[in-house]
This record gives C-alpha cells, sequence and structure tokens, in this order.
C-alpha cells in the first residue's frame, strides 16, 4: 500500500516539473525552481546553491520541504568555482540562512577546446576552500553534494567520466577538513543511471529530478534537526 502511494506522490510531482529539453537547463521562462519563494517567518530558510542538475532537483526538494523549511535557490546556474566566487556575496545576499545546500564541480571538469579543464582540479581545491570560508561567515549548517555521474558517450560539452570521482575526491577532502556534511548524490545516482539520466547527457529525466530530490531533502532534514 505504501509503496504504490510512494509511486503515485512521485508521479505527481514529475508532472508539475516543467519538461525541459536538453537545452532548456537554464533560466527556463516560467521554471518553478525559478520562481520567488515567499517565507512563512515560522520555518527555517535553506538555500540550494549549484547548476543546471540542481535547478532540476529545486521544485521536487520544496515540494518535499513544504511546511518544514522556505527553499530558495540562488536565480541562475551556479557554473563552475570561478562564477561562485564572482558572485557568493549576491547570492547569499542579507538574508538569515539556516542551512546551505551546495555543488560546484560539473563545470570545473568541463574540458575546453583547448582539451584542457575549465577549471583545473589544483584551482579548483583552492577556490572551494576559499568558498567554503565564505559559506562558514554566515553562520549556516553546510551541506556539500558530490558532483554527479558524467554518462560515457560523446557529450557536448565534453566531459569524461573517470575527472568526476578524482573532482569528487578533491571536494570530500575539502569539507571533511571544515566539519561540512556531505551528500554523496554521485554514489547515491550511480546504480541508477540508466533509469534516471538522459542518454548520452549530463542531465536528469524529469522523474530522474524528482528521485534526486528524496536524499536532497533528507540530508536538509537532517541539518534542520527534523
Amino acid at each position: 500500500m505504501f509503496r504504490h502511494s510512494r509511486r503515485r506522490w512521485l508521479l505527481g510531482v514529475a508532472a508539475l516539473v516543467p519538461a525541459l529539453s536538453a537545452q532548456d537547463y537554464q533560466l527556463t521562462p516560467g521554471n518553478p525552481a525559478l520562481a520567488p519563494v515567499t517565507d512563512d517567518p515560522a520555518l527555517p530558510r535553506v538555500l540550494l546553491i549549484g547548476d543546471s542538475i540542481s535547478i532540476g532537483y529545486t521544485y521536487p526538494v520544496r515540494t518535499l520541504l513544504a511546511g518544514k523549511a522556505n527553499l530558495h535557490r540562488i536565480p541562475t546556474n551556479g557554473g563552475p568555482t570561478t562564477r561562485g566566487l564572482e558572485e557568493i556575496d549576491k547570492w547569499l545576499a542579507d538574508g538569515k540562512w539556516d542551512v546551505i545546500h551546495f555543488n560546484w564541480g560539473l563545470h570545473d571538469l568541463r574540458l575546453m577546446e583547448n582539451g584542457l579543464h575549465q577549471v583545473a582540479i589544483g584551482d579548483y581545491e583552492k577556490n572551494l576552500r576559499k568558498l567554503v570560508a565564505r559559506l562558514k561567515e554566515t553562520g549556516a549548517k553546510l551541506i556539500w553534494a558530490s558532483t554527479t555521474p558524467v554518462p560515457e558517450g560523446k557529450l557536448s560539452p565534453p566531459r569524461r567520466p573517470e575527472d568526476v570521482p578524482r573532482y569528487n575526491a578533491v571536494a570530500a577532502a575539502v569539507m571533511r577538513e571544515n566539519g561540512v556534511a556531505i551528500n554523496d548524490l554521485y554514489g547515491f545516482a550511480l546504480p541508477r543511471l540508466g533509469e534516471i539520466q538522459r542518454p548520452a547527457n549530463v542531465h536528469f529525466t524529469e522523474a530522474g529530478s524528482v528521485k534526486l530530490a528524496e536524499p536532497v531533502a533528507a540530508a536538509i532534514l537532517k541539518a534542520l534537526g527534523r
């Protein structure tokens, strides 16, 4: 009975998430993930920082946290760590955040026309250290989401599957040193890629984004002590 009810709920949430094509994962007009949030002052405030993968799971997470937290996200694609360093003060604004769930990596490890990563792994580590230091200044509880898998195949823009564990390992070391909780979305997604990820695409299906929302919501609720 519970399994059937859960399946109906997941299908219902998936139906509410706009059907986005591969090129639409940025600032799609009307995407509810990017809609302004009116806070319930009785509830804690949570901020999501991340790229288009996080845009995909924002609305399902917001649905899961309804009545438990005010879930905001940055109003754009978080891009590589270099963009994070440029924009972090604006994204954090002057508001008080109880929990910040964040990720950078998928854009950093992107291969450019010269065959090099957009952000070299050594610079990625340095940038993450600066970003974590800034996030810690907010006093929020921090959750790092590991970068989700890159599938095999010809991708546009190009990325290599084997780079994801390398960048994740560097990030995990930084997080452990700083006492930041780790939400292992890579480990969660990897055995399910055939079910939840688009073919030869780093993005996930609508139902896949709903599935990713589950560990994200669970990690946030744990940080909130709920």
